[in-house]
């Protein structure tokens, strides 16, 4: 994607994201890394009339690997300070889930995490339409007291909902202290830490994120009292065991966030190793009437687990009731405030 377009679509996202003149506008980058992300947004920015900012660490030292809510500001405090002071954060880093993106949040800069590849940010623009209907969903949501989600494959699992908030997610940000992930689609909540019971069967189709695989036999998970108590199935279970038990963490065992995917120009299919280097699963988190559930960390809605050991597994074919009403029936959303037609 040449620099114009690409300049383009950030100015799409900016007038989405109430961006206006006098704002200031910081987009934070480190090292190498998406350094043509923040020459789009600045100069997307600039059109705008917005003060912009661009922020940019330096590349972390060689250590084997990304951990979950590890990043380069967490020894720069000043940094995290000037970033407070910004009406708008462009994060071009992975922050979610850190403190330092908390501490910035709560000061009341909105934040938006822009880390997938141009060519997929091109095609999941955020729309009025997304944005509207994820939050009536959201709405919807947060009024319910118990989801139930079944399958054809054997899930049955109900989690109860009384204590953390609805979170949604339109691929835009317009309001302070708000976060939002471009690109995105979907809805969720956290059931109450022992409110979780039943179980979840992984069907061949789904998909296991961080791993971006597709599972070819079925996983098994055994969940009481808000933890998994059992894993079974084939290689992919193993998988999942694996690196589970990486972690050496207990935690990792517990039922992290849950909800549904609204976006029709996600698509189930897509996610083909190497078509875009660099993306981390926003669109098979995604694709329309997908029921994702996930496991370990809560505290990006207030709970009190912050492992590490984190995974997000979007289901097909799977129904979902809140308070016995259905909102998604084989994999479609049914309920008429919410439903979006394909084009």
């Amino acid at each position: 994607m040449d620099h114009t377009s690409f300049t383009e679509i950030c100015l799409h996202q900016l007038k989405m994201s109430g961006v206006h003149e006098g704002e200031k506008v910081a987009v934070l980058t480190q090292g190498n890394e998406r350094i043509d992300y923040a020459d789009a947004f600045m100069a997307a920015g600039q059109r705008l009339g917005a003060k912009m900012y661009h922020m940019r660490l330096p590349a972390p030292l060689p250590t084997g690997g990304w951990a979950v809510g590890v990043n380069g500001l967490a020894d720069m405090p000043e940094a995290v300070e000037a970033l407070k002071k910004c009406d708008m954060l462009i994060d071009c880093l992975f922050l979610l889930f850190s403190p330092e993106q908390m501490a910035i949040q709560k000061a009341g800069t909105r934040v938006l995490t822009a880390v997938e590849p141009p060519e997929l940010l091109a095609r999941m623009l955020p729309s009025q339409e997304l944005k509207e209907k994820v939050e009536v969903a959201g709405e919807i949501l947060s009024k319910a007291k118990a989801m139930r989600i079944t399958s054809p494959h054997g899930t049955d699992v109900t989690y109860q909902l009384n204590t953390y908030p609805t979170v949604t997610e339109y691929a835009c940000t317009d309001e302070p202290g708000r976060w939002d992930h471009w690109p995105s689609g979907f809805v969720f909540t956290g059931g109450d830490d022992d409110g979780v019971n039943g179980t979840i069967v992984v069907a061949p189709g789904d998909i296991l994120l961080p791993q971006s695989i597709y599972v070819r036999e079925p996983i098994t998970y055994t969940i009481e009292q808000g933890w998994i108590t059992d894993i079974r199935g084939g290689l992919e279970a193993e998988i999942v065991k694996s690196y589970m038990a990486s972690f050496n963490d207990e935690r990792g065992f517990g039922m992290s966030h849950v909800g549904w995917g609204m976006n029709r120009n996600a698509e189930w299919h897509r996610m083909v190793p190497g078509e875009f280097p660099g993306g981390m699963g926003m669109e098979p988190r995604s694709f329309y009437g997908n029921v994702m559930f996930s496991t370990g960390p809560n505290n990006e809605l207030g709970g009190k687990n912050d492992t590490a050991c984190h995974l997000d597994i979007p289901m097909r074919n799977c129904s979902l009731f809140l308070d016995d009403t259905p909102i998604v029936i084989d994999g479609d959303i049914v309920d008429k405030e919410i439903s979006i037609e394909r084009r």
